[in-house]
């Protein structure tokens, strides 16, 4: 099953139709500048292909819509699609970035026949509003090769012959690199079937043949990839080398819940009911040896209104009554109108926690979960993104050099930060403009107007000189020069000039002030 689209089919599901109409473009940043990966009808038909750097379609589209691509989100709907593909066959595994491939083996007949499962697949993944091209082989790759370079619903039979119906495919489709299928052009070779007679894969007792082959085989040698060896990858599209795959395994979050004999309309027994959801929960994950990091409490109410309500932790956990008080913030706005008859406890996100010796205080001061109980108060309290901490980022620049992560994550790699010099305790959100009355020769501020005021600079260190990250900004971006200056009331600030003189990217430099020193 191969997904053409998977990426744009994403965006157009999360988009409006009047965004889909426009040329628009899936983008990543690489060394060179943005580049497309993929791209809508309409930028198809404005001239925009995947490869392509952003800045050469915009010159044949200027109106193309530029939007960031989401591999990693591609990557994760895959993965639920596997599973949700299991629907045909009980087994099934990816085929990165866009194809699923599913062992169907004796499954076919439940469907009505091959060809009847064949259009249920491209069916069903148009309700989903993805586009699907569906072949069915014998092996892996002879299903690959066709759903990508043959007719739409092929199907090989395992007693045809896969050389006489598959030679006049590119040898794209044996899933090669790109600098292997160069090679192979060059050599002339541009078709299975050119590609089986020199490398012998019909005649193997012919003598020459034998011996091109093993020329194939000297010149891709060492090549432990199986995308770097056409000769294996011929192997396995015919069946002659196993290829093997990793089946995806459907791993269920841990639940409970209970159905209850007659409809709460009451706080109390609702949270007795919580209570003990969160007892048979603790014992769900323990038996797995896993803590909870996100809860998900669902009620149902007689007239089949859902009401959900969502816990994120700060670390793993198996304390029920840590839980209970979590939940009990989160039910005060519950309406339970006519009763809730069903309420279930379900973990949407666990992590291993080995088991311990939680009773005793020594044991909880010692792993942390006294601080991850106040955080996760305090995160239910004021939001889930109102508790971060500060961690070091790899950038010289003062705004850039710290990013927030949450508290209790571990920090970042020491490696790639920088060291600096010392820095003021308090910079400003953003750095300031200030307005130079008089300078010295060397270009040092004397005097300057800051929200208002004049100070008169009666001291002064520096210069620090920072320069531009050109990897990431524009190559017009200037340098700075930084100073620490103090003023005529003992006041001490951190100011840098933007530019120099001359330098070619801008006119007079501009004076900014950022911080204030103790």
């Amino acid at each position: 099953m191969w997904l053409a689209r998977l990426s744009v089919d994403r965006w157009r599901r999360a988009s409006t139709p009047e965004a889909d109409s426009a040329p628009t473009a899936l983008i990543l940043e690489t060394a060179h500048g943005p580049r497309i990966t993929a791209a809508n009808d309409a930028g198809h038909v404005a001239g925009a292909r995947a490869g392509m750097l952003l800045a050469d379609a915009r010159a044949l589209c200027p109106g193309l819509v530029a939007v960031p691509a989401d591999p990693a989100g591609d990557l994760a709907a895959l993965e639920k699609l596997a599973l949700w593909a299991q629907r045909w066959a009980p087994w099934s595994a990816l085929d990165p970035p866009d194809g699923l491939i599913v062992d169907i083996t004796g499954a076919a007949h439940l469907l009505g026949g091959e060809e009847a499962l064949l259009a249920d697949v491209v069916r069903a993944f148009a309700a989903r509003g993805l586009t699907a091209r569906a072949a069915l082989a014998p092996t892996a790759g002879a299903a690959w090769a066709l759903a990508h370079y043959g007719p739409g619903g092929a199907i090989l039979a395992p007693g045809d012959d896969p050389l006489r119906l598959l030679a006049d495919l590119p040898v794209a489709a044996l899933r090669l690199d790109d600098d292997v299928l160069t090679v192979l052009r060059r050599l002339g070779i541009k078709r299975l079937g050119e590609l089986a007679g020199v490398s012998g894969a019909g005649e193997e007792d012919a003598g020459c043949e034998v011996a091109a082959r093993d020329a194939l085989r000297r010149r891709f040698r060492g090549r432990s990839s199986p995308a770097a060896n056409p000769l294996l990858r011929l192997d396995q599209l015919l069946g002659k080398v196993p290829e093997p795959l990793l089946p995806v395994i459907a791993r269920p979050m841990p639940l409970v819940q209970r159905r209850l004999a007659e409809p709460l309309r009451h706080r109390a027994p609702l949270d007795q009911v919580v209570e003990d959801l969160a007892a048979a929960m603790v014992r769900a994950l323990e038996a797995r040896g896993e803590g909870a990091r996100r809860l998900e409490l669902a009620l149902w109410r007689v007239d089949g209104e859902v009401l959900m309500r969502r816990v994120a932790l700060a670390a793993a956990t198996r304390e029920a009554a840590h839980i209970t008080r979590l939940f009990a913030r989160r039910l005060d706005d519950v309406e339970a109108g006519f009763g809730i008859e069903t309420v279930q406890l379900r973990a949407s996100w666990s992590e291993p926690l080995p088991l311990g010796q939680a009773d005793l205080d020594a044991a909880a001061e010692e792993h942390g979960t006294a601080l991850a109980a106040c955080i996760d108060r305090l995160t239910v309290r004021l939001g889930p993104r109102a508790v971060t901490r500060p961690v070091p980022h790899a950038s010289h620049l003062p705004e850039r050099a710290q990013a927030w992560q949450p508290p209790l994550e571990p920090p970042p790699s020491r490696q790639g930060t920088l060291a600096f010099h010392a820095r003021p305790l308090k910079l400003l959100d953003r750095p300031e403009p200030i307005a130079v009355l008089y300078a010295s020769p060397d270009g040092l501020p004397q005097r300057f107007r800051w929200r208002g005021t004049v100070r008169e600079v009666v001291r002064a260190e520096g210069p620090e000189r920072i320069a531009p990250e050109w990897w990431r900004e524009r190559s017009t971006a200037r340098l700075r020069d930084y100073y620490r200056i103090e003023d005529a009331c003992g006041a001490r600030y951190w100011i840098y000039r933007l530019g120099l003189a001359g330098d070619g990217r801008g006119g007079v430099p501009g004076w900014f002030l950022q911080g204030l020193c103790a």
